[in-house]
């Protein structure tokens, strides 16, 4: 059954109420149910048929095909694996003893927000590692200058997909070079292959460009408005760095009480394994997936990103039990560290597991194919790029993902311009790749937006709220600067316009905003 625009109902619903009760479960299942209806409205029990397709669905996220689902279920061990190892960081001092190590190397408010923003950066493999790692690490210097946990979520978020999505040597950038490929093969442009392609489109993605921009512009003119200057007022007046009042979040347990004799190698050692076997283990995977040569681009092609988390965390977790034993923590600690771990990763597992059941609804609704399908031929073609971009971010946005936003748009991208301006074909696609990340920060069901709640210690929905405004104001001047690009051609014209709009926009938030007032320590 086509179910044209009626498609959009489920997602759109779930974001509404999201925003009116700020429940994300609540939310996501009312949109879960809607939708498993509408799929199922036909058969003859259809309230039986629909289920079963739920059920069908949620087993699917664990077991599939005769065996286990190796992306969801090792993504979901992952996160109780880190959750424990946070938890034994905590317990054994060694994230009370770093943050007093920041303290006196970071200085400000502003440095601890700048060196989460440069962290997120240089943690480029993949964004699912970059969202956990960088959060984590974080933590204890924002906590210590009273940063929120809902802008650390924000800049980890806005650095995690944007640098991925612009780097050829990471899970992303292997992907998309690999769709590229097939696109300029099939419309048969030899002029450059995969990889030159990806990187004359990386600086085209204008969205990545001025979400990572603001992210370090909002920290150094200290641009908080909107419910981001709630949660900021708060933590500075209060030293509560989230809003307790919406109960725990994930990654977070009061069961743990941290020793006065722990060092910062108890903290270090543990993400430092994390991060070296992690990528060990990407590249590992990646040789084992690979026909014949495995060059490095054929090796993030192939990796096996989840199994990488899963296998790296297994090492890490190993590692902390073994620091522990050195402090001669007894069974009941272990056992008390290793539930409070689990419990702390729950919140995150359950939206998650919605999330994951509502897009697969909505995939069988078929949303992102109908947002696909209003793209045609009968538009000016320097509108093109401009109107991919909105197009993208709304099926990302309403999908909740990136990549199946990258899988149906970019190959519709590339017919387009070859049956109307092949000179279009990459400012085209970069526009896909922008409103696909565009679109993944403004939805409260994205994958990485949850992951990145996870990871900084925030409200899921804290964080939705919070980054809405910013991905909103980085996505207008994307539109712009994709309207230049479509009609000049030129990409350095488009590019330096929009940085002239972008300090445009800075230059009038900075004297619009007040800036919260803060006593350094």
């Amino acid at each position: 059954m086509d179910f044209g625009v009626l498609s959009l109902v489920p997602p759109v619903l779930a974001l509404i109420m999201v925003m009116i009760t700020r429940k994300v479960l609540l939310s996501l299942g009312v949109g879960i149910i809607v939708g498993v209806l509408m799929v199922n409205q036909q058969e003859e029990l259809f309230l039986n048929a629909a289920i079963t397709d739920i059920v069908s669905i949620v087993s699917g996220i664990f077991y599939v095909d005769g065996g286990v689902n190796t992306w969801e279920f090792y993504i979901i061990l992952f996160l109780f694996a880190l959750g424990i190892i946070a938890a034994f960081m905590t317990m054994s001092g060694g994230s009370q003893a770093f943050g007093e190590w920041a303290g006196r190397h970071v200085k400000s408010r502003v440095g601890a927000q700048i060196a989460s923003g440069l962290l997120g950066i240089l943690i480029f493999i993949d964004d699912y590692f970059n969202s956990l790692t960088v959060g984590n690490v974080s933590r204890p210097i924002t906590d210590r200058y009273r940063v929120s946990r809902a802008k650390l979520a924000y800049n980890v978020d806005s650095t995690a997909a944007p640098i991925c999505v612009i780097s050829p040597i990471s899970s992303w950038g292997a992907y998309i070079i690999t769709i590229i490929g097939g696109i300029l093969v099939t419309h048969g442009v030899t002029q450059y292959g995969a990889l030159q392609a990806f990187l004359i489109i990386a600086p085209m993605n204008f969205y990545a460009v001025f979400a990572i921009l603001l992210v370090f512009a909002v920290a150094w003119f200290k641009l908080d408005f909107g419910s981001m200057r709630t949660h900021e007022q708060r933590a500075i007046d209060t030293g509560s760095v989230l809003d307790e009042t919406k109960g725990p979040v994930p990654g977070e347990s009061g069961a743990v009480k941290a020793i006065k004799t722990g060092h910062v190698r108890d903290l270090l050692i543990p993400i430092l394994t994390l991060v070296i076997m992690t990528v060990v283990f990407m590249v590992t995977t990646g040789i084992q997936g690979t026909e014949g040569s495995a060059s490095l681009l054929a090796t993030f092609e192939n990796t096996d990103v989840a199994a990488a988390l899963l296998y790296g965390g297994a090492v890490s977790l190993v590692v902390t039990f073994v620091l522990a034993g050195i402090q001669r923590f007894s069974i009941k600690e272990f056992a008390i560290g290793t539930w409070a771990g689990i419990q702390s990763m729950l919140p995150a597992v359950y939206i998650l597991l919605f999330a994951w059941t509502i897009i697969e609804i909505i995939g069988e609704l078929g949303t992102g194919e109908y947002l696909a399908g209003l793209v045609d031929g009968n538009i000016p073609l320097g509108l093109l790029p401009a109107i991919l971009f909105i197009i993208g971010g709304f099926m990302a946005f309403s999908t909740g993902t990136s990549w199946g936003t990258f899988g149906i748009m970019l190959p519709i991208a590339g017919d387009i311009a070859a049956a109307t301006d092949i000179s279009l074909m990459l400012p085209v696609m970069a526009a896909v790749l922008a409103g696909a990340i565009f679109g993944d920060h403004c939805s409260p069901i994205s994958d990485t937006t949850i992951l990145s709640s996870t990871g900084a210690g925030s409200h899921h929905i804290d964080h939705v709220m919070t980054q809405l405004p910013y991905a909103l104001i980085a996505g207008g001047i994307s539109i712009v600067t994709f309207l230049i690009l479509g009609f000049s051609g030129s990409l350095l014209l488009s590019l330096v316009a929009g940085l002239i709009l972008f300090t445009a926009v800075i230059w009038l938030m900075k004297e619009w905003i007040v800036p919260l007032q803060v006593k350094e320590s």
